[in-house]
């Protein structure tokens, strides 16, 4: 049996045309539809006249398509899509180095580094891409830095050697040749269709969200959570400094808030670097921030019929579950967070920043003032005096010992390693508990299925809903494997009333 044949039927060739002639976009990024009459590959919900059945195959990723030979849409664009669902909920080892292929490893790492991350020898995870994705992660990558490049030739007025950096190409001609095969186009041609640009400084991109998209509701949580010097919010946005592969950056996003379902929804990210090559880096961890890929439908579909958390739902359609852009950052933040209030966690994370945090670049006029450092790394906050630091002398040990298994390699939080592992190795170091270990899960590993039945919000919400706390695990039982989601939900029933800057009205 060819890989083709396999792909489509774990695909349900008859399932997804029915999605194909629905124009269903809540399909868009978890198959693609390539025409054998047209050569070309679409998203699902492509406008264009439905092929018919016989001249259709279907393959599970975008460089699928593309090594069976086939070039993108040009109408619509399929590789410009959310990515699948499907990588977070599973989290197989294929969803895994998908996460880390978009970051851009196998451009810094090589192939030999994507697997050594995934936990697997190169031999044996090229078998499982393969066999999972259509392709290898050579092909994977090739495909990431097309779509890379595209978006860059179309919305910025970046030089083509510029971009063939940024995009993560190793030379102009690479560059040059995948932009032709891949979109059948020249750079010139590609940048001649779009309206026109202007340059500011900064790279600014459109990053779509799959709807309902609660916004607002994410970016409130993310502002009373902010972290002077390291983060800002205002008026429907949200910027931070970022710490990436080879240099430091900003990103200002428009958050918006989308109710309506099945649409694809944008959300504006203007980023400042210091190496362009870290532009791949930089969307990616941004989308974890946003859960962009998250399928809201899906979410909403297993709840409807819930008591607690089916009218939560229908009141915060599209609530997502805020990651981050940085997993050793946020795992230092769950430290600081245990047992305190969240103002008290931020004024020690404030006063650790001061202290201890990489300066930036004044950021181009485009960005928000207040970004002036970037949280401290992992390696520098091992190398303190437990003792010193602003908080109880166990939890400061705790910090360290973290930081330094971080430091050390001795854990990832990279979203490469299984994640049951990365939970045990968390709860292995003294006074990180389960508390600690899953709040990581949820906001750094992207994990959908985490609940935190000890968290005294959750604990409070609950109460509010009339429902017993001490029945939190038993009641999360039914909300599998959309758990993280819930939790997110409950929270959301405690949030305040608060204007995008944190400060409550």
């Amino acid at each position: 049996m060819s890989t083709s044949t396999r792909h489509e039927e774990r695909l349900d060739r008859e399932s997804c045309y029915r999605a194909v002639k629905s124009r269903d976009r809540r399909f868009d990024g978890v198959f693609y539809t390539a025409v054998r009459t047209t050569g070309i590959y679409c998203r699902p919900s492509c406008p264009a006249r439905t092929p018919a059945f016989q001249n259709v195959t279907f393959h599970p990723s975008a460089a699928a398509a593309q090594a069976a030979g086939y070039r993108a849409c040009k109408r619509c664009l399929p590789d410009a899509t959310p990515g699948s669902p499907d990588w977070d909920v599973a989290a197989t080892a294929a969803g895994r180095a998908m996460r880390l292929i978009a970051d851009g490893v196998v451009d810094r790492e090589g192939v030999e580094g994507l697997a050594r991350h995934v936990g697997y020898t190169p031999r044996h995870l090229t078998r499982i891409l393969g066999a999972e994705l259509g392709a290898g992660p050579l092909a994977l990558a090739r495909a990431r830095r097309a779509q890379t490049a595209r978006v860059l030739i179309e919305t910025t007025e970046l030089g083509y050697a510029d971009i063939a950096f940024a995009a993560g190409f190793s030379s102009v001609r690479q560059f040059n040749d995948t932009i032709r095969e891949v979109y059948a186009s020249t750079p010139t041609d590609l940048r001649g269709r779009r309206g026109g640009g202007v340059t500011t400084g900064t790279v600014t991109m459109r990053l779509a969200v799959r709807t309902p998209y609660a916004g607002r509701a994410l970016l409130g949580f993310l502002a009373l959570r902010a972290i002077p010097g390291v983060e800002v919010a205002g008026g429907g946005w949200y910027a931070r400094t970022l710490a990436l592969p080879h240099g430091t950056g900003t990103v200002r996003l428009e958050i918006p808030d989308v109710t309506e379902p099945g649409e694809t929804a944008f959300v504006t990210a203007a980023f400042a670097l210091e190496d362009l090559r870290d532009t791949a880096a930089a969307v990616e961890r941004v989308r974890r921030l946003l859960d962009a890929d998250c399928d809201p439908v899906a979410v909403a579909d297993a709840f409807a019929g819930d008591p607690v958390i089916g009218p939560l739902v229908r009141r915060h359609p599209g609530l997502r579950v805020p990651g981050h852009v940085d997993g050793n950052e946020i795992a230092v933040r769950a430290v600081l967070g245990q047992q305190v209030s969240v103002a008290g966690a931020r004024t020690v994370a404030a006063r650790l920043t001061a202290a201890h945090g990489r300066p930036v670049a004044p950021p181009p006029d485009s960005m928000p003032e207040g970004l002036t450092h970037t949280f401290p790394d992992v390696a520098t906050l091992a190398g303190l005096d437990p003792e010193e630091l602003p908080m109880p002398r166990a939890r400061g040990r705790a910090l360290v010992a973290l930081c330094a298994a971080l430091a050390d390699g001795d854990l990832a939080l990279d979203r490469g390693p299984d994640r049951d592992d990365v939970r045990r190795a968390l709860l292995e170091i003294p006074g990180i508990g389960p508390w600690t270990a899953d709040y990581i899960a949820l906001r750094a590993l992207g994990h959908p299925d985490v609940f935190l039945p000890t968290d005294i919000g959750i604990r409070d919400a609950l109460r509010g809903l009339g429902q017993d706390p001490a029945r939190a695990s038993a009641l999360a039982e039914g909300w599998a494997p959309w758990r993280s989601y819930a939790q997110v939900h409950l929270w959301q029933t405690l949030a305040p009333t608060t204007t995008a800057t944190g400060k409550e009205n």
